[in-house]
């Protein structure tokens, strides 16, 4: 396929592909990412949302169908590399470091729709896109991501992000994470004051951002003679920094010793940023409000309002209530079989990250390709998850796990237990690369 060179970066695409190649650090490779050989069929293919997970599947798909008409709708003219977001945020990294454009990866043969999708009609196989306009498909590949719910915490708008209010937000974007930067900056520099750090009280992508800006924060406050002047907090909805019981233990520990206040069972509900105060609802409590002089708003995430109002996504009574409904496993939908889903959309008690969709990609292609073929659906997700957890700038654990919390480590010279400057290395010069082959399909 012919791709045109990122824009913003003089280092070659090829040369970074063969170092992620070479690295493998996206999670065990498994299956192979191509079919030996492609199967015929002229079925039309919609995939949804040209983030990691489309854009792999396009790629998969391109090489893996013969005939197949493919189709991928999404708005975004540049594709960001999220996992370096935290980096941007922490002051490790320029911003365009992390930024693409989304046409350098997608196949020439792959039909782009620059829309976004408002309604989802399984029982008419078609989608209804933002212009009016509805689209029929054979097959709908769902991965359209999530919704950053700033919204539904009172007083919050991404526009006071960088503002000189002391609100940040790794999540908001690209450029905000500068922003935060810039904002933790200005706080170290005043000499003193206040940080709350939060998670949401729902599910929410890198589930490890929040911990890994409190302690690249740490870092810097260490760094700057002054960490005696600083008061630290951790507010944590469900009384859970991890959903692995390990590394819970050890956020605990680490905070108890980086002189960090964790408040357990605290959701923030509403911030005053003229007043810098932060409002919170405490389980079987009454609201507790705290002064701030820096605060990192983690947003409550959702599926899009599309998906929850669809058939596609679990109900109300369910246990992932309005995220979409698949088969763990196989990544197929239960009601409707020509339907699939990947990534941060799913339904799935871990599995929103980027290493979770490089599983998954292999997956669903296997999978998908069983079935056009009528063959049983063998491929099996296994959970799999990571997270290079960077518990200070220059250190980090290599977080892999699964269902369960079972660990599930790729490297046996790693010990996903201990700190090391290598995991840094690989978080801070390897992953992108390996990330961009994954979203190629070739690992």
């Amino acid at each position: 396929m012919s791709k045109k060179a990122p824009i913003f970066e003089q280092i070659s695409r090829r040369s970074l592909l063969k170092l992620g190649a070479g690295a493998g650090v996206v999670g065990p490779v498994g299956l192979a990412a191509t079919s030996a050989q492609a199967v015929n069929t002229n079925a039309h293919i919609v995939i949804v949302g040209a983030g990691a997970g489309g854009t792999s599947m396009a790629n998969r798909f391109s090489r893996a169908l013969n005939g197949a008409r493919i189709t991928i709708i999404d708005t975004r003219e540049l594709h960001h590399y999220q996992p370096g977001w935290t980096l941007v945020a922490s002051g490790v990294w320029n911003k365009t470091k992390a930024m693409t454009r989304t046409s350098d990866w997608l196949p020439s043969n792959v039909n782009w729709i620059k829309s976004t999708v408002v309604e989802y009609d399984p029982d008419n196989n078609r989608v209804v896109m933002q212009n009016g306009q509805s689209l029929d498909y054979d097959y709908l590949i769902v991965a359209s991501g999530l919704e950053l719910r700033y919204d539904l915490v009172e007083g919050m708008d991404v526009s006071l992000i960088g503002a000189g209010k002391g609100v940040g937000s790794v999540y908001a974007s690209i450029d905000d994470a500068e922003k935060t930067n810039d904002e933790i900056d200005r706080w170290i520099a005043s000499g003193r004051g206040t940080g709350l750090f939060n998670l949401p009280p729902t599910a929410l992508k890198c589930a490890g951002a929040p911990l890994k800006m409190t302690f690249t924060t740490l870092s810097k406050l260490e760094r700057s003679g002054r960490r005696d002047n600083f008061n630290v907090e951790f507010m944590t909805p469900s009384g859970r920094l991890f959903g692995v019981d390990y590394y819970n233990d050890f956020v605990k520990q680490r905070f108890t010793d980086q002189g960090v206040t964790r408040n357990d069972f605290w959701t923030l509900k509403s911030i005053d940023p003229d007043a810098k105060k932060a409002t919170y609802a405490v389980r079987d409590g009454e609201d507790q409000t705290k002064d701030y002089d820096f605060i990192h708003v983690v947003p409550p995430m959702t599926a899009s309002e599309a998906m929850i109002n669809s058939p596609l996504a679990f109900t109300a009574e369910e246990s992932f209530s309005g995220w979409m409904n698949v088969n763990r496993e196989t990544l197929q939908n239960p009601h409707y079989p020509n339907v699939w889903g990947i990534g941060d959309v799913v339904g799935m008690p871990i599995n929103k990250t980027a290493a979770s969709v490089k599983n998954q990609a292999r997956v669903l292609e296997e999978n998908f390709l069983a079935h056009l073929q009528g063959r049983p659906l063998t491929a099996r997700h296994n959970g799999y998850t990571s997270c290079p957890l960077i518990t200070g700038i220059g250190k980090a654990m290599l977080v892999e796990f699964g269902w369960d919390g079972v660990f599930l480590p790729s490297f046996s010279f790693i010990d996903p237990t201990k700190e090391s400057w290598t995991v840094w290395v690989m978080k801070e010069r390897m992953l992108r690369p390996a990330y961009y082959a994954m979203l190629e399909g070739k690992i």
